[in-house]
């Protein structure tokens, strides 16, 4: 009997799913796969990345969301397909930020534990917790920091640990942010803010 394959707990990024939609759009108006696109491009087109677009519309009549895609993944050499989150997390925590591993662990149990709604979606260098939006996210800032970053909008800043980052005046998503370096800086005033600002992105009804 075969192994059963464990379910992820992660989900994909919403670019992820609005790239997926992005592919399966060209594909039903053109009949060619998205590699056959990008080998297109690849043989034929402009190595100026800014006349390719450019190209891919001329040439086939493709708009601007599927020929941008088209370009980022022909100059990254990768698929959308080869989204993988494990692999994200593994390459961020890798090298001298390994030993963030069982902070960033932690911190992310603690994330999904807040809500039902809760879906943590990792890029490259951060892993965001969405709700509706971003609510918080997790990025390991230096070789012995994990900042916990917060969407709290204009909330004032009281002498808990809690820190603004300027990001309201910017009209940044996160606002504050919470540094933590060891399993002792995982406390209650974590969780608190957490919980806040997880029920600051309920959608409101109409």
């Amino acid at each position: 009997m075969s192994e059963q394959k464990q379910k992820s707990i992660y989900s994909p990024s919403p670019s992820f799913a609005y790239y997926q939609a992005l592919i399966e759009n060209t594909l039903a108006r053109t009949g060619k796969t998205f590699e056959e696109w990008v080998a297109i491009l690849h043989s034929d087109g402009p190595s100026d990345e800014k006349a390719q677009q450019g190209w891919l519309k001329k040439e086939y009549g493709l708009s601007v969301n599927p020929s941008s895609l088209v370009v980022a993944t022909d100059k990254e050499g990768a698929t959308v397909e080869d989204y993988n989150p494990e692999t994200y997390v593994d390459k961020m925590f890798s090298g001298k930020k390994e030993p963030l591993r069982p902070l960033y662990e932690q911190l992310l149990r603690i994330g999904l534990s807040i809500g039902d709604e809760v879906k943590a979606c990792p890029c490259e260098t951060i892993v965001p917790l969405y709700r509706n939006h971003v609510f918080a996210q997790l990025k390991p800032t230096t070789f012995t920091r994990i900042d916990v970053g917060l969407a709290l909008k204009n909330t004032p800043t009281p002498e808990d640990g809690l820190i603004d980052t300027g990001g309201f005046a910017k009209k940044d998503r996160i606002t504050h942010r919470i540094p933590i370096s060891s399993i002792d800086d995982i406390n209650d005033t974590v969780c608190h803010w957490l919980k806040i600002a997880y029920e600051m992105d309920e959608k409101k009804s109409k």
